[in-house]
């Protein structure tokens, strides 16, 4: 085939691809870092195959949480009791409760009124905590106890010093690595907030988080199985975050899948900016219908 006829066929088949993406409106497409679009199936295969599966969120967006727990079921269905279930809405004190729930040594409603629950809890992470309790399934709550990520953006790293062990308990351990050049964490000073915003110490308290959560995956790894993490997609998005602390714990390589969520008005292609933000990333209409 010459060139020219080569170029207005792939013409002819962008315009027939757009025609279709308006005609059917996709609630999202899945597309590898590189802007290869991929199916849900793929996505699977490829999760079955690691260690562990970060898969980031928006919080506001049901099309992550959909696919959450389609993924999760997925995994259930191939791997069984090889599958750990984690995620940063769950504070690390809060274990004792999902393990109480689990075991039937509490009720639900017990669980529920004690647990620092998030508002979007019955429509969006229930599911997920449910999907694991139904098959036997570990939970682990991985993120720092929320007083004790305050303490860090009022006083530093420093301020976890005086914490008694049983505090230490919750948190990563300290001292805390921390790479303040990591672009997610620089850009954060470089919003320029003042010093009553948490100054220097506002990246510091959302690495606290990562390292936390970065240490109960490790702490929690299925010996050959999958630990799937679910947190904001800001926590592991350019393979920092949480990745970045799972690779400095680790003594070997670990074996990660990085999931993201982005929004766009056209999700035909993947946006240039999104290039290379994780392994697969969701994209989402910018008109997505918002849980809260």
């Amino acid at each position: 085939m010459h060139g020219k006829q080569t170029i207005i066929l792939s013409l002819i088949v962008l315009f027939s691809f757009t025609l279709t993406l308006k005609a059917h409106k996709p609630a999202y497409l899945l597309y590898r870092g590189d802007g290869e679009q991929v199916t849900f199936t793929e996505l699977a295969e490829a999760a079955r195959e690691v260690h562990v599966v970060l898969f980031g969120e928006l919080h506001n967006n049901p099309i992550s949480h959909w696919l959450q727990l389609e993924l999760s079921r997925e995994l259930v269905r191939s791997l069984g009791q090889d599958l750990v279930m984690g995620a940063e809405m769950f504070e690390a004190d809060d274990q004792i409760l999902l393990d109480e729930y689990f075991s039937g040594r509490i009720m639900e409603r017990h669980f529920r009124a004690e647990a620092k629950l998030w508002g979007n809890y019955d429509t969006d992470i229930r599911p997920l905590v449910e999907l694991a309790r139904e098959n036997g399934l570990p939970f682990i709550a991985t993120n720092i106890p929320r007083r004790y990520a305050a303490l860090v953006h009022r006083e530093g790293f420093e301020g976890l010093e005086g914490l008694g062990q049983q505090a230490k308990n919750y948190i990563a351990p300290l001292p805390v690595p921390y790479d303040p050049e990591l672009p997610a964490y620089k850009a954060m000073l470089e919003m320029g907030l003042p010093a009553a915003h948490g100054g220097e110490n506002l990246p510091k308290a959302q690495a606290i988080k990562d390292a936390t959560m970065a240490h109960f995956i490790m702490e929690n790894l299925p010996g050959a199985g999958v630990f799937i993490h679910f947190h904001g997609t800001y926590h592991s998005n350019h393979y920092e975050g949480i990745a970045w602390y799972l690779d400095t714990y680790s003594e070997e390589t670990v074996q990660m899948l990085t999931i993201a969520t982005a929004e766009a008005e056209e999700i035909g292609s993947l946006p240039e900016d999104q290039l290379g933000v994780a392994d697969f990333i969701i994209l989402v209409p910018a008109t997505m219908t918002k849980t809260h």
